[in-house]
């Protein structure tokens, strides 16, 4: 079983914005997503490639791993993963998957560059975006097509453009709740959300619909500006009072497992084996991968 990363937030970040790379590291997300697509304009691609040997050591002095969100057309992609694992990038986010075939041949041009430049072959993961109506119905297929695949994820605003839906939650949710079904299935994180990437002119909004997510079952989410980064955390992470109450509840039914009893009184509930394996779930993910 592959390790999972103990990723909340996933903050995007420019390449090319020096002043932005530079502060990436004090935002405490738990990985930083420089970015060579959207954010990137066509005739700045080759600067921005060039300017990951210089990014990825800024953005990960605070600890957090460093992403890279790559083109979709695949000479550019080539290209950026190159660049991206010449630099040391920890992970790939790999846009507008078209099923696992494509994921299975991104991944075998990571192996080559690992290799060409002297990364042990298999150490780059990779997070995937189902961006498209039709990669839909290869969700499953996508999510177990790779071991390096740790994230899956269906884009909000190309799929809704594709869908000829506008990116609402009621528009989004059927496609969402798809991937993470897909991904849980799969054993990696289910990331995203179920609302737009929008929330700085609302930040209640926004943490409703980041609770609301988080108990759908979303592990991680990405964002695009740094407020919203501690709302990420604290809505998808686990405060001490919770691990503190899993740790109790885990101890308490394995007591009473070894007194014969398979069910018992915690803190005024009856608990059995699926509730203590949430307990036991949310414990793991309190220690960082």
């Amino acid at each position: 079983m592959r390790t999972l990363p103990a990723w909340r937030s996933l903050l995007y970040v420019p390449t090319t914005r020096e002043s932005f790379v530079a502060k990436a590291h004090t935002r405490g997300a738990d990985a930083i997503i420089l970015d060579l697509e959207d954010a990137v304009a066509p005739a700045e691609k080759p600067a921005a490639r060039a300017a990951l040997a210089a990014a990825i050591p800024q953005v990960t002095q605070g600890g957090a791993a460093a992403c890279v969100r790559i083109n979709r057309p695949l000479r550019m992609a080539t290209l950026d993963i190159d660049a991206a694992i010449a630099a040391g990038a920890d992970a790939l986010v790999l846009t507008k998957l078209m099923g696992p075939d494509h994921l299975r041949l991104l991944s075998e041009l990571i192996a080559e560059s690992e290799a060409a430049h002297g990364v042990p072959v298999g150490r780059t993961r990779c997070i995937g975006l189902v961006e498209t109506a039709d990669a839909l119905s290869s969700l499953e297929a996508i999510a177990r097509a790779d071991p390096r695949l740790v994230a899956l994820g269906a884009g909000g605003e190309d799929l809704a453009t594709d869908l000829g839906a506008e990116p609402s939650p009621d528009a989004l949710y059927l496609p969402k709740m798809m991937t993470l079904l897909a991904a849980r299935a799969a054993g990696i994180l289910p990331l995203g959300f179920i609302g737009t990437v929008a929330g700085l002119s609302d930040p209640e909004g926004y943490r409703a619909m980041l609770r609301r997510s988080r108990k759908l079952g979303f592990a991680c989410a990405s964002c695009v500006h740094p407020s919203q980064v501690p709302m990420i955390n604290e809505e998808y992470g686990d405060s001490a009072e919770a691990i503190d109450r899993a740790r109790r509840m885990v101890k308490a039914f394995e007591t009473s497992v070894a007194r014969g009893i398979g069910a018992v009184t915690f803190e005024g509930a009856m608990i059995d084996e699926p509730v203590v394996e949430r307990a036991r779930r949310l414990l793991a993910r309190a220690r960082p991968a």
